[in-house]
């Protein structure tokens, strides 16, 4: 059983003009402040805006440390794309609840509230007193420090993957059940009279109207993991460093001379992301909804 994806009116060129007047104000702040931002970067980066001496055109900054850049890199995405997968089907799966209507429904949406409102800083730090080996989870269940998996600093780095995907599946739920509680709706009760099960109302009518807004939250908080500083600082390893946690040691660094490999890795992680937006739009115009 397939089901036809929504129809959309195209709007006019005069209702399109008057859209991108009413962004243009926000874009243009955006772009002045993240561009300068960005741009003062890269020039540091590249060696023409110095701290001290004279500018020296090069790509020196980017090649000083290429054994912690790569795996930083390696770090960086590996967890982002694990804390995101997790974010999506929690997510996902949360939001599917609090739109059925049940008992459960008002439960977890209180849940998924209470969540959202939670700092990263704060969630870290709750993550971290309760899966550290000598953490408040250990002494319920009675189980030595010495026998408790590494979940903080630990290879696997499973704290912090815990903390971004139950921060995000929080922010993947509101967004994905807002999106639920439209017209979607209708469609899946429709689908619903019309015989169809829940799984296959799940697959041929939720996820295919919701995919969407499920990859714009996925990148969102792709991205957020990407650039997390607090979380990977608490709860990672100290070798090898995220991309954010070698950026900050290198500018915090005696010597002036680590500050250009900072904004090298900043800048790094900056093109990741971006590049990370540009495959969620090219996702995006496959959707059937998004047509």
């Amino acid at each position: 059983m397939t089901w036809a994806p929504v129809a959309r009116r195209a709007g006019s060129a005069r209702e399109r003009r008057l859209g991108a007047l009413l962004v243009l104000p926000a874009v243009v702040l955006s772009l002045v402040v993240l561009g300068g931002g960005v741009g003062a970067t890269a020039l540091q980066a590249f060696g023409l805006l110095p701290v001290v001496g004279r500018p020296t055109p090069g790509v020196a900054a980017f090649t000083a440390r290429p054994g912690e850049l790569f795996a930083a890199i390696g770090v960086s995405l590996g967890v982002a794309a694990v804390a995101t997968t997790l974010a999506v089907v929690i997510g996902t799966t949360a939001a599917v609840v609090i739109v059925s209507r049940t008992r459960s429904s008002r439960v977890v949406a209180a849940l998924g509230t209470l969540t959202v409102t939670v700092p990263h800083l704060i969630a870290a730090a709750t993550v971290g007193l309760l899966l550290s080996d000598a953490g408040v989870l250990p002494r319920l269940l009675g189980i030595a420090p010495e026998a408790w998996a590494p979940w903080v600093g630990g290879p696997l780095w499973g704290a912090a993957i815990v903390e971004l995907a139950w921060k995000e599946s929080a922010f993947i739920a509101l967004i994905v059940t807002g999106t639920l509680a439209t017209r979607i709706q209708t469609y899946d009760e429709t689908a619903a009279l019309l015989g169809a099960g829940r799984i296959q109302r799940f697959r041929h009518v939720l996820l295919p109207l919701t995919a969407p807004t499920i990859l714009i939250g996925a990148a969102i908080s792709f991205v957020y993991a990407l650039g997390s500083y607090e979380v990977l600082w608490l709860l990672g390893r100290t070798s090898p460093e995220p991309l954010p946690v070698l950026a900050v040691r290198l500018f915090q660094g005696v010597s002036l001379d680590s500050r250009p490999e900072a904004a090298a890795v900043a800048l790094v992680t900056c093109v990741l992301a971006l590049g990370a937006v540009a495959l969620t739009f090219g996702a995006l115009r496959r959707t059937a909804a998004w047509r």
